[in-house]
């Protein structure tokens, strides 16, 4: 396993963007474990991750994090805690068009939570049910009392996927003063 001194995972549904997320963010070539899809009740795509994904990006001061995509299904959830280990923030991945996205939404929150408190909620597939938008999650969300930073994001732009990080990062740097103020 390639070690990386920080590191972000990317968690979430099979098909939310996950593997996409990593490669447009990438500065090196995205060491992939995808495989054909046999679980085609769950989603229709071709290919699967079924093991991690990982690449690299550079920080202007030369910082490297290393970015660690984790396989969608349930069952390969006694993968998440190994990739998990030492990250300093989980992106989780949702997608919309799944008709039980506050179930993943739930499932996914619970199941890296106990991993890394300092998580960033991306949903995805936003353009196949624009309706609803964001708000049936960050309803769930107060409900729930969960307080994660939310996106719509398109997992194919960059941006998109940046500013997830950058939240992330700028979670930590705020956990950090707070420290050094108690």
């Amino acid at each position: 396993m390639i070690l990386q001194q920080y590191k972000i995972v990317f968690g979430g549904t099979m098909g939310a963007g996950k593997s996409t997320a990593i490669q447009v963010l990438s500065d090196i070539a995205v060491v992939s474990t995808e495989a054909v899809n046999t679980d085609l009740n769950a989603h229709s795509k071709y290919l699967t991750t079924v093991g991690i994904d990982y690449g690299e990006i550079s920080l202007e001061d030369g910082t490297k994090i290393g970015l660690y995509g984790t396989p969608g299904q349930d069952r390969f959830d006694f993968m998440w805690s190994i990739v998990c280990k030492g990250a300093m923030g989980i992106v989780v991945l949702i997608d919309h068009s799944n008709l039980n996205r506050l179930k993943d939404l739930e499932f996914y929150l619970d199941a890296f939570q106990g991993h890394c408190g300092n998580i960033v909620v991306g949903v995805t597939h936003l353009d196949e049910d624009d309706h609803q938008l964001l708000k049936i999650y960050s309803d769930w969300m107060a409900v729930n009392q969960r307080q994660h930073p939310l996106f719509a994001i398109d997992a194919r732009e960059k941006d998109d996927v940046l500013l997830m990080i950058e939240t992330l990062i700028a979670s930590l740097e705020v956990q950090s003063a707070l420290a050094a103020i108690e």
